[in-house]
């Protein structure tokens, strides 16, 4: 196609074809008036310019988080400090598998499981604590590792351990930040029985996890009545002997060798959290 422009005047002019219009010339070929009064409000706007985001949020409301005076809730999902749960009848959910160690990517996770044992308290038995073969002995999460992630809850095959809303962890020494099986055990809630006791009667391993367990029976409670009363007597003959008594009253009971008083902390966790104040629940 031929073009048709050849010989003609194509000087830029505006779209209504009005004479004098400067809307597309070059910088150049302008007139000095317009570069004069553009240069003077740019000049004259300069230095506020800059304040513009200041000018528009500093007349905004300030919502001002009044902590820890009224703390703010926290999400329904949120990821605090860890708990490790129950079945209704009061037996752990926790099998020592160490699945959720192997799972933790900042290796903060410490499990040491051991065999639940069925023999009779006064044929040395140590008792049962899960309705699993073995239940974790040994629990440990450091703090000053864990990050928070939530892989160790997705690992766990037994919805045993779960992450709270709680998230007031900060301490002065070290060594408090290093969370022991006591501490992260949910507390008992209405129906549970300390452990160790022997499962409901006619009930197996899959029943617990089906749900099929709703409370003790009468035989848990009275082999936990035993028990204690047991417990009692062998502290009142160790302390006539003058002899130190065990710290949890029994030997076989789970959690950290390495504690001085199991349960002894002074966060505001080892107050007993209800249920309501985790996501899951003490019974998810």
């Amino acid at each position: 196609m031929a073009d048709d422009t050849v010989g003609k005047d194509v000087s830029p002019q505006s779209p209504a074809g009005r004479p004098g219009s400067e809307v597309g010339t070059p910088r150049e070929q302008r007139s000095a008036k317009d570069e004069r009064s553009k240069g003077f409000l740019s000049e004259l706007f300069a230095p506020v310019a800059g304040f513009g985001v200041s000018f528009g949020t500093m007349f905004r409301k300030v919502a001002t988080e009044e902590y820890p005076e009224k703390p703010r809730p926290t999400a329904p999902r949120f990821h605090g400090r860890h708990q490790l749960n129950r079945h209704p009848d009061g037996l752990e959910k926790c099998v020592g598998c160490e699945l959720c160690a192997w799972a933790c990517p900042a290796d903060a996770i410490l499990v040491e499981g051991a065999d639940n044992d069925d023999t009779p308290l006064d044929q040395g038995g140590k008792g049962r604590f899960s309705p699993g073969e073995r239940y974790g002995r040994v629990y440990q999460i450091n703090y000053l590792r864990c990050i928070f992630c939530g892989l160790c809850i997705e690992a766990c095959p037994t919805r045993a351990l779960t992450m709270t809303n709680f998230y007031e962890l900060a301490d002065n020494d070290r060594g408090k930040l290093i969370f022991t099986k006591d501490q992260l055990l949910a507390p008992l809630q209405g129906g549970m029985l300390p452990p160790p006791f022997p499962m409901a009667d006619g009930m197996e391993e899959r029943d617990y996890y089906q749900g099929k367990v709703t409370g003790h029976t009468d035989a848990q409670q009275a082999y936990v009545d035993a028990r204690d009363a047991r417990t009692d007597d062998e502290d009142f003959e160790a302390s006539d002997a003058d002899e130190v008594p065990s710290v949890t009253g029994d030997a076989g009971r789970p959690g950290n060798a390495g504690a001085a008083v199991p349960g002894a902390h002074d966060l505001v966790h080892s107050a007993n959290p209800t249920a309501a104040q985790t996501r899951e629940g003490a019974n998810p």
